[in-house]
């Protein structure tokens, strides 16, 4: 949690304010009980109404100036805390951006969105306790035990037995909570991540009619968060009954012995509901403390989480900026004996994979599930780093590109299509924050999608909803070949991005795309082998290695691989039939 306190900068006035005033409203609260024993032994005393109310007026006067320290204190440590969780968040979230796919891989979304809400959360109420309560608990403790000792020193000797046996309660209490408090949170990233998955697979959730069994599951894993935070509240119910003993056993002993010191003479009565008084204020403290121990000990487990992502950092070391573009080559993107392993996998996914795709080539990717295609064009724009091997885009490593320059060049259209909330424009203005609209239109008339767009109220002003969630399948996959195509790449990649179009909007596509985008080289990933046979090349996949590469016809004759593709989905003849 220490690590995270430089987010405090730029509130360190707020954070040295807050106790300071939490402090003066704490000196006012000690001077009480000596006002109330004023009241007792002069005012009742002596039978002196008008120091009665007097003596009222100064506690009046006490307990208002009193209030208007703990709110000013409470104003600036509110402030500070509030500045503290924006500027945390606002890192956290930038931090988890430079992460590549294999950091987001490891760590995953659930326990992502945990950490950046809850565990903020939780060290922002860390921040704010520890500035209204980290100094004054214990200046009320030691504040009062010196009282006690200007009163009479044998009866403080009560407060010097009292104060550390509460204080050990209070320690082995919270020593037994510490740990339970720590897996709550691992409990919260098992419910955020059904949570998450049950929402955004609630259409098949339903189509499986899993309701009972999803239902199900999320109540065991949230009944065990429930046993856990009773157990921890079973153990803190312990704190108030086992404190309030020991402070009342201290109360019993202070009246038995300050009545003798009254009958001696060495005392006062007043001065007894003073010691009194300064031990529950003590009370009261320590069980602050404990709050702002419980508090701390949450925002402690939740910063240690907070630095493990802090901690991860990314495995893609980008580039600094070049001034120049390089210049456009005839071997556009080339493959040298690249090898690529995913962390913690046993086997590589793809192994010595060789090709070179020209300036304009269509290049078409082909093979059966878990071949590596999605693989391999993730290695284009660099969303991972390579094991061995090279990948050359422009005659230039990828890894010596900026990442902005690269991805410049590359217009992605990935396998899921993703939309975000925002009307069509914005979406659009993805693959080029400028855009006009007749670039928009062009674009969206390419990608087939013009007609239904133009038919939906708005145009390119109507709403999409998170995630697309208005638009069906192919209107999704449509929208994002042209967000694509809005920035004119010069690599266009094509995850199986077609799967959700008929064929005639599928051939009306790859088409359009073919006579509109000149120049232009085009992976196109797909599982028919309809949608790839039209192209320049062919690279067919086959357990992460390269079996076949050519056009159709020539795959035909000498990849079995290939061939067994195609007849799988058509006939002989039309297989033959370029």
């Amino acid at each position: 949690m220490r690590r995270l306190l430089i987010y405090l900068k730029g509130y360190y006035r707020e954070a040295v304010l807050a106790p300071l005033f939490k402090m003066l409203e704490a000196s006012f609260e000690l001077a009480v009980p000596l006002v109330m024993a004023n009241i007792i032994d002069v005012g009742i005393g002596n039978q002196d109404e008008s120091y009665i109310w007097k003596m009222c007026a100064v506690m009046i006067l006490l307990g208002v100036v009193g209030l208007l320290c703990s709110v000013t204190a409470q104003y600036f440590s509110a402030r500070a805390a509030m500045g503290f969780s924006t500027a945390l968040r606002h890192s956290l979230f930038s931090h988890i951006q430079t992460f590549s796919y294999r950091e987001l891989d490891l760590l995953g979304t659930p326990t992502l969105i945990t950490r950046i809400t809850n565990d903020v959360n939780q060290a922002q109420t860390g921040v704010n306790l520890v500035l209204r309560l980290f100094l004054r608990s214990p200046f009320i403790v030691v504040g009062a035990v010196i009282m006690a000792f200007t009163i009479d020193v044998k009866i403080a000797l009560i407060f010097v037995i009292a104060v550390p046996l509460i204080s050990l309660v209070i320690y082995l209490i919270m020593r037994l909570t510490f740990p339970i408090y720590k897996k709550v949170q691992s409990y919260l990233d098992r419910i955020s991540r059904i949570t998450r998955e049950n929402h955004v697979g609630a259409r098949v959730v339903r189509a499986f009619c899993r309701q009972k069994e999803e239902s199900s599951d999320f109540m065991q894993t949230n009944d065990l968060y429930t046993k856990i935070q009773i157990a921890a509240g079973k153990i803190s119910a312990l704190l108030n009954p086992a404190t309030y003993v020991i402070m009342n056993l201290a109360i019993v002993a202070i009246l038995w012995s300050g009545s003798a010191q009254v009958d001696a003479g060495r005392i006062t009565q007043g001065e007894v509901v003073a010691l009194v008084n300064y031990m529950t204020q003590i009370l009261v403290a320590l069980l602050a403390l404990a709050n702002l121990i419980v508090a701390v000990t949450k925002a402690t487990a939740s910063g240690a989480r907070l630095n493990e992502i802090f901690d991860t950092q990314t495995t893609l070391i980008e580039k600094e900026s070049q001034e120049q573009h390089p210049k456009a080559s005839e071997n556009r993107v080339v493959f040298e004996k690249v090898t690529f392993t995913y962390a913690g996998a046993g086997a590589p996914a793809l192994e010595d994979i060789s090709f070179v795709a020209k300036s304009g080539e269509t290049i078409g990717i082909i093979g059966g599930t878990g071949s590596g295609k999605t693989t391999l064009i993730h290695l284009i724009p660099r969303f991972y780093d390579i094991q061995k091997g090279e990948i050359l885009v422009d005659k230039i490593p990828v890894d010596r590109y900026p990442f902005w320059q690269l991805r410049e060049k590359v217009g992605m259209v990935p396998q899921h299509a993703v939309l975000f909330k925002g009307t069509v424009r914005e979406n659009m203005r993805w693959g080029k924050s400028d855009a006009t609209d007749e670039e928009i239109w062009e674009a969206l008339k390419i990608a087939q999608a013009k007609e239904f767009v133009e038919n939906r109220p708005g145009g390119l002003d109507s709403q999409i909803s998170q995630g697309g969630a208005n638009l069906s399948g192919g209107q999704r996959q449509r929208l994002t070949i042209a967000r694509a195509l809005v920035g004119q790449p010069e690599i266009l990649i094509m995850d199986d991005s077609a799967s959700a179009l008929d064929f005639a909007t599928d051939a009306a596509l790859r088409q359009a795309i073919k006579e509109k985008t000149k120049g232009m080289t085009v992976f196109l990933v797909s599982q028919r082998a309809a949608s790839i046979r039209q192209a320049d090349r062919i690279l067919v996949l086959d357990d992460g290695r390269l079996v076949g590469s050519g056009t159709h016809l020539e795959l035909l004759e000498n990849c079995p691989v290939y061939e067994e593709i195609c007849l799988s989905q058509l006939s002989e003849q039309e297989v033959r039939r370029v």
